[in-house]
């Protein structure tokens, strides 16, 4: 028997914020299959924050980021 999504978010919104949180985890995860994918990422994360522990210059500031995504897909 499948519950109407409205039904089930108003039953969830009952719980407390602590139980709310632990199934969001919980549903996260279940989403979240690619566990050789989310090692390559953190991997690649952490790389670049050692890069810019020792360069701060490597860091680049919000909107000249995004212009640089923008000119890259122009």
């Amino acid at each position: 028997m499948t519950v109407p999504i409205e039904l089930l978010a108003q039953q969830l919104l009952q719980l407390s914020a602590s139980d709310r949180a632990r199934l969001l985890d919980q549903v996260i995860r279940s989403l979240d299959a690619d566990r050789e994918r989310d090692t390559r990422w953190n991997a690649l994360a952490a790389q670049r924050d050692a890069e810019a522990d020792a360069d701060a210059s490597v860091l680049v500031q919000g909107p000249e980021a995004m212009a640089r995504v923008r000119a890259s897909l122009a």
